[in-house]
């Protein structure tokens, strides 16, 4: 056991000293800038240690910033100057997310450019339009009776975003050769590619699926906290440059092999799957990092048609705040994740700040590159989670209210669980289309992913 026994997070709260975050922190930086040796941050790291243990003082407890800094300092005296610049850009980037409170919310300085300002100005219209602009209003629709309403007229407008999506690609048809449908985390973008895929066949275009998935490294070479999480949430869990290798290839015509990942082991299986790309057809890509200009880098601008999906709920709460996208987004997954992944809710809130770390970082700033967005966001969802989750929000208010170490949980949990509280449940989701975006999450699809 080292002399160091305790660190101060930057909310002032004491928590265990544990070298592996320094160590993962290091090996984070280094992934980012083409590096994987394990053996070399874990050596950096214990050189950090060791500078922070020549303090004099027995009771001696360093602040995170200070690591930080001795982090820095350690990486760049070692010659990894591209490390220490990839760490500093993260450190920053995190203090630039503290600020914005987990919102999308424009910096002081004037309004965020990753922010969909024309789209959500046409949302919020429609949201009053539709009384639909607060809980409130949410609420007094589903007691008068028009839940049913609801449904239609939100499943109407996501239809419409859809419809337009497609007029877009064929309207440039003659020189793509590619379609990437991207998004955060549980935006909807399964349910939505199957859906333009359906409706592109209508004008015989075909489309060839790439599953990005099965280019992800072997899970030994990926970073994982002092819970043994791993994070799956960056592009750089990819194989980037196998993935613009042969996508370059299929554009030229040429086949290619593509691997298997097998999830259940965390490495590529020895299984591949030749694949071409004819004449007459796109490649369809619909991934986290759709817009990441690393995934593809190897294929012109023009060549490529780019959907973002989010859940763009323009509701305002009780509290007079608008409703988090991104809660949005976590209820989805807990739900999604339980019934196709046999995951526990529970862990998906405890891992959700490695997804939204990853959209703050990988995803959002990329938005203006999209050719367009489309809202998946459904009013009336809200009421059928609250049966389905509210109760497990309210314990976990309680399980992480004084654990230093979820301090990101206990936050979730305590918006969202507040949140619940204050809308009409609604337990039958028969009203529900069965190929809705919705049943991707809740179950019941008609539609086969």
């Amino acid at each position: 056991m080292g002399k160091i026994r305790s660190v101060i997070k930057r909310s002032g709260a004491v928590v265990p000293f544990t070298p592996d975050r320094i160590s993962n922190a290091i090996y984070r930086a280094a992934v980012e800038v083409g590096g994987r040796d394990r053996d070399l941050a874990n050596g950096l790291a214990k050189q950090v240690v060791e500078i922070l243990e020549k303090n004099p003082d027995p009771d001696y407890m360093p602040a995170i910033e200070e690591i930080q800094d001795v982090v820095e300092k350690v990486l760049i005296e070692n010659g990894h100057a591209k490390v220490a610049k990839a760490y500093i850009l993260y450190r920053n980037e995190r203090a630039n997310h503290r600020k914005q409170q987990d919102t999308l919310s424009s910096h002081s300085n004037g309004p965020s450019t990753n922010i969909p300002w024309a789209k959500i100005w046409h949302t919020l219209d429609w949201a009053v339009t539709h009384g639909l602009n607060t809980v409130e209003g949410l609420n007094q629709r589903i007691q008068a009776g028009q839940y049913s309403q609801i449904v239609t007229e939100s499943e109407a407008a996501y239809t419409v975003d859809v419809e337009n999506a497609v007029k877009g690609i064929l309207a440039r048809k003659d020189q793509l050769k590619m379609v990437l449908i991207t998004g955060p985390s549980s935006s909807g973008k399964t349910t939505t590619t199957i859906k333009i895929n359906q409706k592109l066949k209508e004008h015989s275009l075909k489309l060839v699926t790439l599953n990005v998935d099965n280019y992800f490294l072997n899970l030994d070479m990926h970073p994982k906290d002092e819970f043994g999480d791993y994070d799956f949430e960056t592009p750089f869990a990819l194989d980037l440059p196998l993935i613009n290798r042969h996508l370059a290839d299929l554009v030229a015509g040429r086949q290619v092999d593509v691997p298997f990942y097998d999830f259940k082991l965390g490495r590529r299986g020895p299984n591949v799957t030749p694949m071409t790309l004819k004449q007459d057809e796109l490649i369809l890509i619909d991934s986290l990092h759709g817009l990441f200009p690393g995934l593809t880098s190897e294929i012109p601008d023009e060549k490529k048609y780019k959907l973002y999906l989010e859940p763009l709920l323009q509701m305002k709460g009780n509290d007079g705040e608008y409703i988090h996208w991104t809660d949005i987004r976590l209820m989805r997954r807990m739900l999604r994740d339980a019934a196709h992944r046999a995951y526990d809710p529970r862990q998906t809130l405890e891992h959700w700040h490695y997804v939204r770390d990853g959209e703050m970082r990988h995803i959002i700033p990329h938005i203006v590159r999209a050719d367009q967005i489309i809202n998946s966001a459904m009013p009336y969802e809200l009421p059928i989670y609250v049966s389905k989750l509210l109760n497990h929000f309210i314990d976990w208010q309680k399980r992480y209210r004084d654990d230093p170490l979820r301090e990101d949980a206990f936050m979730r949990a305590d918006r969202v669980a507040e949140l619940l509280k204050t809308i009409q449940p609604m337990e039958d989701d028969s009203f529900i289309p069965s190929d809705s975006v919705i049943r991707e999450f809740i179950g019941g699809s008609s539609l086969s992913y």
